[in-house]
């Protein structure tokens, strides 16, 4: 565990694996941790990109980092339903306030439908080459892959729907003791 208390506010940092930082985003509230992953909340949080450009979410998102394994899980809870955007990254760690994990381009989008694709090969085949990713990271972002479509297929953790609307109550009073919607 981390000593991070739950209510207490993160910052979140994606870098690459060259350790440039990749994106930022400037709130995530602590909902919930464990031995094995820190759950944590945001809302039209500001999101900082690598060329200065700065954009706001725009709906909640409950999102899962794992200790052990290489993804983070986003749920984007919107009107049509809950949205997964996960990315192939390694494991967390907190410094300074600050979630932080080297993202490793492949990211898998899942659909309320239950349909999914896997997005930016083309952009990890090109960042696997030009920054020499070892045949170890290689076989572990597969590896990781394709543990996370089982996971999704089996509706373990925040691919169960409830599970995911458990973490948003609980979002949504931590936003109410703070005054902020």
């Amino acid at each position: 565990m981390n000593n991070v208390k739950t209510g207490a506010k993160l910052q979140i940092h994606s870098y690459k694996h060259n350790g440039t930082i990749y994106r930022s985003w400037d709130e995530a509230i602590i909902l919930d941790e464990t031995d094995d992953y820190l759950i944590v909340g945001n809302n039209k949080t500001l999101v900082t990109e690598i060329d200065g450009r700065t954009w706001r979410t725009k709906e909640p998102a409950i999102i899962c980092f794992y200790k052990n394994n290489w993804y983070n899980v986003i749920c984007q809870l919107k009107k049509t339903g809950i949205y997964y955007y996960c990315n192939i990254a390694t494991p967390y760690i907190i410094e300074e306030n600050t979630i932080k994990y080297i993202d490793y381009d492949l990211d898998l989008r899942i659909f309320p439908d239950e349909t999914y694709k896997i997005l930016d090969s083309e952009e990890y085949r090109y960042h696997k080459k030009k920054m020499k990713y070892s045949k170890d990271i290689d076989k572990i972002v597969k590896m990781e892959l394709n543990n996370l479509i089982n996971m999704f297929k089996s509706k373990k953790q925040l691919f169960d729907i409830f599970k995911v609307q458990h973490y948003y109550s609980i979002y949504k009073k931590y936003k109410e003791k703070s005054g902020i919607q």
